[in-house]
Order: C-alpha cells, then structure tokens, then sequence
C-alpha cells in the first residue's frame, strides 16, 4: 500500500488521534530548487517539502483520478432525492449518510480527498446547469459534496494542532493535484487528445470556482486563508500563464520564519496583505495622477504630466493583465472590483490608440478624442478608491451581486423592446430617426417624460398609440416591478448570510494576491522596464542567472520597501517568532487568537467597560476555582456526556460492574481514584475533576465530539439494557409485564362496570389456588410466567 493511505489498524491498536507532520525548512541550495521525489508519508517527521505548484513533488503519487471516481460512486448510489442543506444537517441524515461517509473518507488518511470531493461539486454543478433531468438532485449531490469536505477538513483540524496542524491544512488546501493524477496510462492519452489542459489546481482554487461558500467560511479553511493572507504561510502557487516565468526556485509550502529570513526576502513582496496595501498606494498615484491631468488637459501638446500619467497607467493596466493570467478569469472575476479596473483598462487602451494616432498623423481632433475617452475613466476610478477602502463592507458585497443581476435583466429587457422600436420605425415609413424613437422610448421607460404617447399619432392612428401604451406598461411598470423584486431578493439573500459571502470574498482575494509570476514583483512603472528587458533576457542566459538578475534588480528598486517590511515583521507581527517549535507547543498560544494591535483608548483602558474584559485577563484565585468546582457532579455527568462518547465495550463493562469500576478483577483508573478519596485539604469535587480529566486523556479512551445530539444518559441505558440478558432478569420483567397487563384488565372491567364482584372473586379464586398449590391441574389455565417455566421443564 502507498504511504499516502495508511492502512487501517484495529480497533484495540487505534490510536486515539492522528497526527501527520510535514517539515517547514526551506530550500537551501539555488542549485537543487526541487528536492528528490520520494513517497509521501505521514508518520515520518521529516519528509519531502511538498510544493504548489508543481506536480512532480512527494503527494504525486496519491490516487487522485480513483478517489474522484470512488467519491462519485458513492454519492450517486446514496441521493436520489432532493434535499436542501439544512436538511442534510438533519440529525438522522447526518447519522445514517453523512458520518458514515465521512468516516470512511477520512480512514483513507489521504490528503487529496478534499479536493477530491470538491471536483465531483463542479461536476455536479455542471450537470445540474446543463442537463434538463434531474436538476435538483444534482444540485443536492454537490451540496452534500461540500459538506463532506468541510467535515473532514474540521476533523484533520481537531487531530492536529498548533503550527503542524497550520501546516497540515495548508497542504490539504494549497497543495497542487490535477484530476488525472495516477490514472491509466490510455486514459491519460485519451485525455491529452481531446485538448484537455492538465494543469494542478489546489482544493482552495477549485472551491472558490465551485463558490462552495459553506467550505471556504468554515474555521478551518480559514485558519489557512488568514495564514496565507498575513504571510505566515507561504508557498509558489500554480499559474495559468506566466510574463517573467521565474521557477529556477520553488517556495515549498511552508512556514515563514521573519527572523531566520534574509533581510532583503523580495518574497514578501507578493504576501497578499503586504500587496494590499501596496495596490492601495498605486491606486492612489493612479488616480491623483489622472485628476491632475484631466484638470489641464490640452490635446494640441504632450505635457510632462500627460507623459507621466500615460506610462503610469501602463504599468498598472500591465499588472492587472498579469493578475488576469496570473489564475484566469474565472477568478479574477470573483473580486470586488474586478468588474472596475477591467473597465478603465479598456477605457485607457483606447485612450492611448487614440492619442498615439492623432499624435502621428498629426490631427488635434483625434487628440481631443482620446481625452473625451479618458473622460469616461472617471466613473469607474473614483468609486473603486471606496472598494478598496471598504472591501469588507455588506454593502459593497452585495452590490456585486445586484449590480450582476441589474445587467442581465436589463440586456434582456432591451432585447426584448427592440421589437417595439423596429415596429414603430416601419410604422413611421422614415419620417422619425431611430434616435429619436429611441429617445423617447427611454423617456417612457423612466417615467420622465410623455412625449411618445403624445406623438405617437403621427405612427399610425390606432396602432401607434396602443404600441406606445404597450409599451409604457411593460417597461416603467412590470419591469421595474421585477427589477426590484430581484434585487431586493438577492439583497436579502446575501445579508441571511453574510458572513459566509464577506469570508468567501476575503479568500479569494486572498488566493489571487499569491502570485508566482515575477513581474509582480516590480512595481508600476518599473514592471514596464521588467518586461522589455526580462523577457528577451530568458531567452539569453540560463535559469540561474536569470533567477540572479531577477533577484538583485527587485532588491536593487526596492531596497527602501524591503528594509521596512523587514523591521515591521520582526517587530510586530510575530514578536514570538523566533522559535515556532516552543510557540507550538504552548497550548495556551495555540489557542489565543492574535489581536491586532490595541487602539490608544483600549491600550491605557480609557473606557467604562474596561471591566469586562479584565475580569476574564487576571487569574481566579485558588479559592475561587474550588468553590466553582462544587457543581462539578452535574457537569461531568451531564454536560460532559451529552458531548463526548467513550469505547462501547468500556462503557458496557463499567455498566456491568456497577459503576465501581471493577471488571474482571482489574480496578478501573478513575473508580481507583475515587476509592482513594480526596486528599487531605481538598473537596472530594475538585478530585472527582481531576479524575474525570485523567479518564478523559486515558489511552483508548480518549473523548471523541459528536456530529449530532443525543440525550444525555441515553447511550449508557441503551448499553446496560442490552447486556442485561440472563434468564432471570427476562423471566422477571416478563412476569412483571404480566402482572402490569392484569392491573389494566382490572381497570377496564372496573370501568365498564360489568360483572364486577364476579370477576374479582375469579381472580382472588385464581391467586389462592395458585399460591397455596391445592389444584395443580388448574395451574397451567391461568397463564403465569411460572406455569409456563414449569411446563417447560416437565
């Protein structure tokens, strides 16, 4: 068996939780950017670096293109109905499909399968949106996909902690797999074909295509898309097409360590929050630049302002075509304001034909054209600067959305009303211009004025008029009426649940600012002179020089951005830094979140609240922790077993011992504990915590959280019920059910009134004989459980 997929161990020998640990050192030598392909292990402590973006690395070897089929088969042959998400949340769902499926996925102890199931989620997407039967089935098996994932992705979570636990879910997440990885070599042929591009993808760039919003807002995933964001985690990501394609040197998934780091690391310069803030300071020079020229604008002459605008807007339109090739469209397309600098983009690509033709033929007009083109940049410049600013913002999330839906149904309803026009133009026979027509069309459609039904005569007497009024009632009503009934739809579909969508857009904003391709290393303008000189440069010298040149000229023009990058990391961002293994281990650093750095009133405590959070920073006292502890009886035995769960067979035999922990001569730990009784000086309840903490960390019973509720006690009187199974018990519980079935017989006659005193001196009759054994041929007619044993004896 492959050492991605471990072997699964028996139910005595199991342990109690996985750990799989990857080594976060770097690369040493530029001459061996890619270590030796070995097999991917998870039990070993230091195996091969894994890297993002290249196929041949230690995870290459996993059965993606089964598991994608495995995962299919499966799903397919469970959902044949629709169900919706809150349903598959079902408690009885849950237990009889999801955590079975779950279960059995993640006993694989492969890393691959989440990106494994999200692959069958665009599948099923796919299919749902192409295929006339069975749509919403479809659409159930890629939700149920999704939910899976996220399970499984918690579980690899919970089974593995601190900064190894980083690492682990950022190689589930990052790490680069194609779906025909390990399939047969004709199925590979045929692949390759049929023009199929083989690319790695990692599971966090196909959630985001899939917009598996449930995943992506999990703790979990992120967990990794805050690392990733704040540089602490770092890897080279796969690209769809590189300018300046540097890969002489590969950036292993890995954690970033800014002490041991060169000083000048020109890595940083592509960390996305480090490129946030970078973006926001060229955007700014954009648009100062382009309000300073717009303002003296002059198409006769080239003024130094126009030249330095021009070239400036080059190197920023150049860096958003890179970030368009950087993951494609489909991704680019998911940012906030991708929609925004798509479009000035275009707007200044036509500026600068225009301008760079009048210019050589020498005509002022065409300047004068090419400024009334770059007029139109500001309508899409100024609100981008909000974008940026409030990325976060409900309401900049949801007008993407809105803004989507307003263009569709618009070109759909102009569509739609050009036949009005055709109809009005040859009604006319050319006396009207189709401007004219289609001016007051426009009019009608917002309400602002009534000139076409006022003129409309002049059509036709009878049809124009009714084309008109038609025409009015369609567009400024029943459009209008639709058109706010769909945005105040998706309005509201977003705020229900606007965590997820402000998470979604936070990773893909994270997933687009990793970059591999070197021209974003240079900023704008210098990414202009990156390109004339690079790009024949790679054709010249060999990789390791050009990987030189390129390194010495990033550090070269941004000498002064690097040093203060460095001294900010050092000194801020990861004041504990210096030794990751000791940060790890600190249970109490694992679990704190990081804080951003407090504000002047919160710092000095200049509030009236300053209480509440400084009740929970001091330490209780002693005292005060033993007092608390008095409730402990109605907390372990409660609380606690409501949540987690034990062996079966342990809790069977405690269940059996009677709670005194005594099985098969063997004291158990915790019934030991008890029978020694507290020590001198402290409650017998902080004793019976500490034993209950014992138990609970005991190996093989390790306390396990449950994927749905059950009632508390529940589980342990189903256990003690089926293990109660002597002759004895069941012979008494029947004659106890017996008796029990006699008391009722007694109340019904009793109510029905019927032969009363008759009926009682029969059963007293019945009793005396029976007790005092005078006629035992009358025995076997009364119908005891004690006839019927005597009976079966003879």
């Amino acid at each position: 068996m492959a050492d991605g997929t471990r072997r699964r161990p028996s139910a005595s020998r199991r342990p109690s939780r996985r750990q799989v640990r990857y080594s976060s050192a770097d690369v040493d030598s530029e001459r061996a950017p890619l270590l030796p392909r070995s097999a991917f292990n998870h039990h070993h402590t230091d195996p091969e670096p894994v890297f993002g973006c290249t196929s041949n690395n230690p995870v290459s070897h996993l059965p993606v293109y089964t598991n994608i089929h495995r995962i299919r088969r499966d799903i397919v042959s469970i959902v044949e109905d629709y169900l919706s998400l809150d349903q598959l949340r079902d408690v009885r769902i849950n237990v009889s499909v999801v955590r079975p499926l779950v279960d059995k996925l993640y006993d694989l102890d492969d890393i691959s399968i989440v990106y494994c199931l999200l692959v069958n989620r665009a599948q099923f997407l796919n299919e749902q949106s192409h295929l006339n039967n069975r749509q919403n089935v479809h659409f159930t098996r890629a939700t149920l996909c999704e939910l899976i994932a996220t399970r499984i992705l918690r579980r690899f979570s919970e089974d593995n902690e601190g900064t190894d636990g980083l690492l682990v879910l950022s190689h589930i997440l990052v790490a680069g797999f194609e779906p025909f990885q390990n399939a047969p070599e004709d199925i590979r042929k045929e692949a390759r074909a049929t023009g199929a591009w083989n690319k790695t993808l990692p599971a966090l760039e196909v959630a985001i295509l899939t917009e598996s919003k449930l995943f992506l807002s999990s703790t979990s995933c992120q967990k990794v898309v805050d690392a990733i964001y704040e540089g602490r985690v770092i890897y080279t990501p796969s690209s769809f097409l590189d300018i300046i394609p540097d890969h002489y040197k590969q950036k292993p998934i890995s954690l970033y360590d800014p002490r041991s780091a060169p000083l000048l690391n020109q890595y940083r310069l592509i960390v996305p929050r480090t490129r946030n803030f970078l973006e926001l300071l060229q955007f700014c020079v954009l648009l100062a630049l382009y309000v300073a020229f717009m303002t003296e604008r002059d198409a006769s002459r080239l003024s130094k302002l126009e030249i330095c605008f021009a070239v400036y807007a080059f190197g920023w339109s150049l860096d958003t075509v890179a970030t368009v090739l950087e993951h494609g469209w489909s991704v680019y397309t998911q940012n906030l304001w991708s929609f925004l600098d798509a479009t000035f983009t275009v707007v200044y690509l036509g500026y600068l034909g225009l301008r760079i033709h009048g210019w050589r033929v020498g005509d002022v007009r065409t300047g004068q054209q090419a400024l009334d083109v770059l007029a139109m940049g500001a309508p899409v410049l100024i609100p981008r600067l909000a974008f940026n600013v409030l990325s976060g913002n409900l309401l900049f999330v949801s007008l993407r959305a809105m803004m989507a839906d307003f263009t569709v149904l618009s070109a759909l309803a102009i569509w739609c009303f050009l036949g009005f026009l055709l109809s009005l133009m040859w009604l006319g026979e050319g006396r009207h211009e189709a401007v004219t027509i289609s001016k007051w069309m426009i009019y009608i459609w917002f309400g602002l004025d009534g000139t076409g039904i006022q003129r409309s005569t002049e059509f036709h007497w009878l049809l124009g008029p009714s084309l008109m009024i038609t025409f009015s009632f369609l567009g400024n009503t029943l459009f209008l009426t639709i058109l706010v009934s769909m945005l105040s739809n998706t309005f509201s579909t977003i705020v229900s649940n606007a965590t997820a969508e402000v998470q979604f857009r936070h990773a893909v904003f994270t997933l687009e600012g990793v970059k591999s391709d070197a021209i974003f290393a240079y900023q704008p303008p210098f990414n202009i002179l990156a390109l004339l000189v690079l790009v024949p440069l790679k054709w010249i010298v060999s990789p390791r020089w050009f990987h030189k040149i390129h390194v010495f000229s990033v550090r070269l023009l941004s000498l002064p951005l690097l040093l203060v990058i460095a001294v900010v990391e050092r000194r801020g961002l990861w004041p504990n830094a210096g030794n990751l293994s000791t940060k790890a281990a600190e249970p109490s650093a694992r679990n704190r979140r990081t804080k951003s750095p407090p504000w002047f009133w919160e710092k000095w405590r200049i509030t009236a609240h300053s209480d509440i959070e400084t009740v929970f920073e001091i330490p209780a006292p002693e005292g005060v922790l033993v007092e608390v502890a008095a409730d402990d009886d109605f907390t372990v035995h409660t609380i606690r077993r409501q949540f987690t769960r034990q062996t079966t067979m342990e809790a069977a035999n405690l269940g059996r011992d009677g709670g005194g922990g005594v099985s098969s001569g063997v004291l158990h730990p915790a019934a030991a504990a008890q029978a020694d009784g507290p020590p001198a000086g402290r409650p017998a309840s902080v004793k019976r915590q500490e034993s209950s903490s014992k138990n609970s960390h005991a190996p093989g019973k390790t306390p396990t959280r449950r994927d749905s509720i059950a009632f508390p006690g529940l589980a342990q009187q189903i256990r003690g019920m089926m293990s109660e199974h002597t002759d004895e018990n069941v012979a008494d519980r029947l004659e106890a059910l017996e008796e029990g079935m006699g008391r009722i017989e007694r109340m019904l006659v009793r109510l029905v009134g019927e032969e009363e005193e008759e009926e009682e001196m029969e059963i007293e009759a019945e009793h005396e004989t029976v007790e005092d054994g005078e006629d035992e041929g009358r025995v076997g007619k009364t119908g005891s459980i004690r006839d019927l044993d005597e009976s079966v004896h003879e």
